[in-house]
């Protein structure tokens, strides 16, 4: 998971003025000497070229801060143009608010946003709208192609990092499951902890993108899902419904999709509709304040979407014990989620807001009974 220090820094210096090369300077609390950034690759168009000087107005301890003196690797995306919505109240009036069931007021707010992936830390990220920032005269100028470009290898920098942290599965291990062996308690293990990995970096990748115009594609690229890119390609191309991402089935058969010699993408139907009731899950709990059914609805949600693309996508076949373990493991979090949506629904102030909570309810109950349905599937084969 990436490393977010912005509570810790009391100051920093990001310096782009050399063309492909990003250095800088962050003085965090508690440490005498400053961490030193020396990373390749340029910043976003409106900070490339110039220095960048910050400060924290109000640096706090922040515990597990353990950065490496020297920063060496490669930028991710460094702006300080990305938008973010803000609370226009302390955290105290917000609780007061949420408690009396009062509407939050809330702003869009240019966000500092400085990512990079390092050889000591790996994805380390500030990311704050309370920063005091100074930017210096600029010394050259990055035009929309060479943003994009760099954009671009940030996108792949994201999609190294991600394919590091999951660490597929191996060809030995797939010629083992080829062969019919069976596999013995640490293999097993081995096959729970890699669908954990996965589920970690999908919750970092949908942070990452959640807001993002284009976050279908950069999810999956991120994710290492060609075959969604390459499915979302042809949607556009042939203009049907974004967001299909499965050859219709009307069979009924629940195996069908592994049975099609024709298909080239790997996304199992049942984990794309977890992943919609994620985004739709954090969309709809933004204003939820301190309420503690917030974290746990999502939480839930992402654990369940996770689980699945373990145990559903990809090229590879799986044991079909594996898979009923995953999916045993998915019905404890759909039911949580069902908990948190239904206090989430008992304390709404707002029709409107209570009926779309209430809908999110009926989509987490229709995946929890098409996961029941899968597992009698697979129990029956």
């Amino acid at each position: 998971m990436a490393w977010r220090i912005d509570e810790a820094l009391v100051r920093g210096e990001i310096d782009n003025t050399v063309e492909g090369k990003t250095s800088g300077r962050l003085w965090v609390l508690g440490r005498a000497d400053p961490v030193v950034l020396d990373l390749t690759g340029d910043c976003w168009r409106d900070l490339a070229g110039t220095r960048l000087t910050f400060r924290n107005p109000d640096p706090k301890p922040q515990a597990g801060v353990e950065l490496a003196a020297l920063q060496r690797g490669v930028v991710g995306d460094m702006t300080a143009s990305r938008k973010n919505k803000v609370a226009l109240v302390s955290e105290d009036e917000l609780s007061a608010l949420y408690a009396a069931r009062q509407e939050i007021p809330f702003c869009w707010k240019n966000t500092l946003y400085l990512e990079w992936f390092s050889e000591g830390n790996g994805r380390v990220v500030i990311e704050t709208c309370d920063f005091e920032l100074e930017l210096s005269e600029r010394v050259w100028v990055m035009d929309e192609d060479f943003e994009e470009a760099q954009k671009l290898a940030n996108m792949q920098a994201m999609r190294d990092f991600m394919n590091a942290l999951v660490r597929r599965i191996g060809p030995a291990a797939e010629r083992r499951v080829d062969s019919g062996e069976e596999e013995d308690e640490f293999q097993w293990e081995e096959r729970l902890k890699e669908s954990d990995r996965l589920a970690d970096a999908y919750q970092e990748v949908l942070e990452k993108y959640l807001d993002d115009p284009d976050a279908e594609r950069k999810e999956a690229f991120a994710m290492g899902w060609d075959g969604l890119l390459e499915a979302l390609a042809e949607e556009n191309e042939a203009a049907e419904v974004v967001g299909q991402s499965w050859p219709a089935d009307d069979s009924g058969d629940e195996e069908s999709w592994e049975d099609d010699d024709e298909v080239e993408f790997r996304q199992h139907p049942l984990q794309g509709k977890a992943q919609d009731v994620v985004i739709r899950g954090i969309d709809l709990t933004r204003a939820g304040g301190e309420h503690p059914a917030v974290p746990v609805l999502n939480g839930a949600l992402m654990q369940v979407a996770g689980k699945l693309a373990g145990a559903l996508n990809g090229d590879y076949e799986r044991e079909t014990g594996y898979v009923l373990a995953m999916l045993k493991r998915c019905l404890g979090w759909q039911n949580d989620a069902l908990s948190a949506c239904t206090e989430l629904i008992g304390v709404a102030d707002d029709p409107d807001h209570s009926r779309a909570l209430e809908a999110l309810r009926d989509s987490i109950f229709e995946i929890r009974e098409e996961i029941v349905n899968l597992r009698k599937v697979l129990k029956r084969n």
